[in-house]
């Protein structure tokens, strides 16, 4: 009888003690930032509106930390090829950290980096790409595809980070 006792007696104080070292572990575990769902479709829509306000029709993604398409929108009228460059722009910030027009300027300046553009087949080194930073972390990627030229893309891309209240939203200097 006393050996059973002994034994429920253990066992609660074994379990009453893993309860007391789980917000210690809790504690270990890395946070992850993440673009909410929400947040995501109102950047969409911002960079579609803010295009088709100054008269170009185009597609706009958003891809998450680990470069999977979150949110995309084609403007009524928009070609089916902004589609496939919006996804890869957005994918190509997320993915390299950095706007895709400074990464396509650097791979003419340096020839030796050509090969960024074949590192896989969903890498577009085209403007119109920016990653989303939030809270010092790099979120995930917004590209837009479909304007007749980079700088236009890029205007719609930082209207969508100015919704989100980014980190950088790449505003071009005048």
């Amino acid at each position: 009888m006393i050996n059973k006792m002994n034994r429920i007696v253990s066992g609660f104080s074994a379990l009453a003690l893993s309860f007391l070292m789980l917000p210690a572990q809790a504690q270990d575990m890395p946070v992850q930032k993440m673009l909410r769902l929400e947040l995501a479709n109102q950047a969409v829509m911002a960079a579609v509106k803010k295009c088709l306000d100054d008269g170009h029709r185009v597609s706009v993604a958003v891809v998450d930390q680990s470069g999977l398409l979150k949110v995309q929108v084609k403007a009524d009228g928009a070609g089916p090829h902004t589609l496939d460059s919006s996804r890869r722009k957005a994918y190509t910030a997320n993915s390299l950290r950095d706007s895709t027009h400074k990464y396509a300027v650097l791979v003419t300046q340096k020839p030796e980096l050509q090969s960024l553009t074949r590192l896989n087949d969903n890498i577009l080194l085209l403007g119109g790409g920016f990653p989303i930073k939030m809270g010092g972390e790099v979120v995930g990627g917004i590209g837009v595809g479909g304007a007749p030229g980079i700088q236009f893309d890029e205007v719609c891309a930082s209207a969508a980070l100015k919704v989100l209240k980014a980190d950088e939203t790449y505003e071009a200097k005048p």
